[in-house]
């Protein structure tokens, strides 16, 4: 029987062996929340939700909402250059579901700090209700 590594514990097959990051293995968990009153925010706007620091590794995020954002308006959660990193682009039509979301390219250890934001397309978002989007990350 073969015995494989994931890539954080690579490094226990290792000669000599290294240890996973703290910040991915055994880390501490933290909650960046995002609370928007929702008015009708256009397509032109984002609206930055956290600031995420350089050694971070990204968990999974939860969005919930009051209102549904509307069969057209979607929403992605991401960076300056890569909008969707955390969230890809789509619609919210569930009000008050806590939903999950996360990408495997969102996972990685971050190498610099990030600011994160919401982008609106296709519609504006409501213009009544609150939004709320809780992203965790591990750290040491």
């Amino acid at each position: 029987m073969t015995v494989l590594y994931s890539a954080e514990m690579a490094g226990l097959a290792a000669v000599p062996v290294s240890l996973p990051s703290g910040g991915i293995v055994d880390g501490n968990v933290r909650v960046k929340r995002a609370t928007i009153t929702l008015a009708t925010q256009t397509t032109s706007d984002t609206i930055v939700i956290a600031k995420a620091k350089e050694g971070e590794s990204f968990l999974y995020g939860v969005i919930t909402s009051s209102a549904t954002l509307g069969a057209s308006a979607t929403i992605a959660i991401g960076i300056t250059g890569t909008t969707g990193k955390y969230r890809a682009a789509a619609t919210f039509t569930t009000a008050n579901t806590p939903t999950l979301f996360g990408t495997a390219a969102g996972a990685a250890t971050l190498a610099a700090d990030e600011e994160i934001f919401i982008t609106i397309a296709v519609a504006s978002l409501p213009g009544s209700g609150t939004l709320v989007v809780d992203m965790y990350f591990s750290a040491t």
